[in-house]
């Protein structure tokens, strides 16, 4: 299947996703490329991630995978990055959510929003969990109301339409071509989620990393095998 370019005549992106290392699975390849490009891009998280580590408490486990999203935000060269703080493994479709993201998307004030799969699974016998179908579901939703003065006045700012909405989907319509700079990139990027990593498998993280982030970064080739990231895109 060939895919669209994705659109180039933006300038600013807002990542919205649930957990620390959502944004590391793929995006962060695309993410490195806009902002080489001298594209500007934010990541809010809803959660910090403090229910994903195994045997760690989640006061313990929370902190450790704030620093490590911190630490792989920067290897991308994302400077902005901010917590809602909903409790890990909770997320709901709520309207507090979605106000909550709306504020962001006024906050922000994007060209283009980056989000993940809102569907039921990643393909067959892959299912999604409910943090990432809430997340995503909600952040399509809130999209709508950021451009609507009237569904949550309380919001601070004028209202704010974007212009697209970009879904890291196993249904991809638009591909990002990366740069081999902008893979190593994104391959230090999930590799600063060490302890969560290690907590996953046993194999060394770097192995992980870049095993995660080509495959993410070739499936989308298409016929020239260029490496790129696919998004499922909602709003052109």
């Amino acid at each position: 299947m060939t895919l669209e370019p994705f659109p180039t005549d933006w300038k600013r992106a807002l990542v919205l996703m649930a957990h620390p290392d959502d944004p590391e699975y793929g995006t962060s390849a695309a993410v490195a490329e806009w902002i080489t490009q001298g594209k500007e891009v934010s990541y809010v998280l809803a959660t910090r991630g403090e229910a994903g580590i195994a045997g760690l408490p989640p006061q313990e486990s929370g902190p450790l995978r704030e620093g490590e999203q911190r630490t792989a935000c920067c290897r991308v060269g994302v400077d902005v990055l901010e917590f809602l703080d909903y409790p890990d493994g909770r997320l709901t479709e709520s309207l507090d959510l979605r106000r909550d993201l709306a504020a962001a998307i006024r906050r922000h004030r994007p060209d283009g929003i980056v989000t993940l799969n809102h569907r039921d699974t990643w393909g067959p016998g892959k299912w999604n969990s409910e943090d990432h179908r809430a997340l995503g579901r909600s952040v399509l939703n809130a999209v709508a109301d950021a451009a609507n003065e009237w569904i949550f006045p309380d919001l601070e700012g004028p209202r704010h339409e974007v212009k697209w909405t970009a879904i890291l989907s196993m249904n991809p319509t638009h591909a990002v071509q990366v740069s081999e700079e902008s893979i190593e990139k994104a391959i230090l990027s999930l590799a600063a989620h060490s302890r969560y990593l290690q907590a996953l498998d046993s194999r060394p993280v770097e192995e992980q990393a870049t095993e995660q982030v080509r495959w993410a970064t070739s499936r989308n080739s298409g016929d020239s095998g260029t490496p790129a990231v696919g998004f499922e895109l909602y709003g052109l």
